[in-house]
């Protein structure tokens, strides 16, 4: 054994070493750690939960690679996917100490990021902040504002005019073509102040739910398969889904029961 060592090049002892775990075996492991603080703690960035998880024996850079593997990132660090135009006009934030107690009182959007096999697509939804509602959505593989208009109007054609739209301060939402939508339609314009992440708390967290119990699980490859699974997990999430904030009641419920509701008190007049 010894000479076969040498003919190697390599000592006896790394010959005989045998790894404790299999590696994939405990990076699962310690994704899944990860995993449970970033669902406590979703601002959480790589080292504090490197900290959190140092029982493990991992290294931040370790965490760090882990995450990005898993495509995890703290709810405030996401890519500039919508970047201002100095030219484009901006809103002010108009949420600020708002009860919102209705449907179609107040509209949100925004944009994430999926990573497919070939690369990255961009993911437009739009909700009504009362009930959580996705009203639209759209998938696209380039950042124009087009995608964002097309979810716009669908959402108007579909469930009728808000009060009050919320975006980013970002060119898709600040471009002419997108504002002019909502000006034909007498709708205000709010907009995130810039570097307040928590101005849109509600499509980050519904951002951090989609990934966390669809997209991460599912690895989808291509376009196709994202898109028809954004569709069973958005009826999902619209109709079967029980939200805590909500009184464990579905968005269909909430956004459904008000216009019952009305209509009812419309019948009975």
């Amino acid at each position: 054994m010894e000479e076969q060592c040498e003919l190697l090049g390599m000592s006896r002892s790394a010959y005989y070493y045998q790894p404790h775990r299999k590696a994939e075996e405990w990076e699962m492991q310690v994704l899944q750690a990860i995993l449970e603080v970033m669902d406590r703690h979703p601002f959480y960035g790589y080292r504090k939960v490197a900290k959190a998880i140092s029982s493990f024996g991992v290294t931040e850079k370790q965490v760090r690679r882990i995450m990005r593997r898993a495509g995890l990132q703290a709810i405030y660090a996401r890519r500039r996917l919508s970047i201002a135009c100095k030219e484009h006009r901006k809103y002010p934030y108009v949420l600020r100490d708002k009860k919102i107690w209705l449907p179609n009182q107040v509209w949100a959007t925004d944009i994430t990021y999926v990573r497919l096999a070939g690369g990255y697509v961009y993911l437009v939804v739009i909700l009504d902040l009362y009930s959580r509602k996705v009203l639209s959505w759209r998938v696209s593989n380039t950042l124009d504002a087009e995608f964002c208009i097309s979810a716009l109007e669908e959402a108007i054609q579909v469930w009728g005019v808000p009060a009050i739209f919320n975006t980013d301060q970002g060119s898709q939402f600040t471009s002419e073509a997108f504002i002019s939508v909502l000006e034909r339609h007498k709708i205000q314009i709010s907009m995130d102040g810039r570097d307040r992440v928590r101005d849109n708390i509600w499509v980050e967290r519904f951002w951090r739910s989609l990934k966390y119990e669809d997209i991460y699980l599912s690895d989808y490859q291509t376009m196709g398969e994202l898109k028809e699974g954004l569709k069973r997990y958005f009826a999902f999430y619209n109709g079967q889904r029980f939200h805590q904030s909500l009184e464990y009641r579905t968005p269909d419920e909430v956004y459904g029961s008000h216009f019952a509701q009305e209509q009812s008190l419309e019948e009975a007049a």
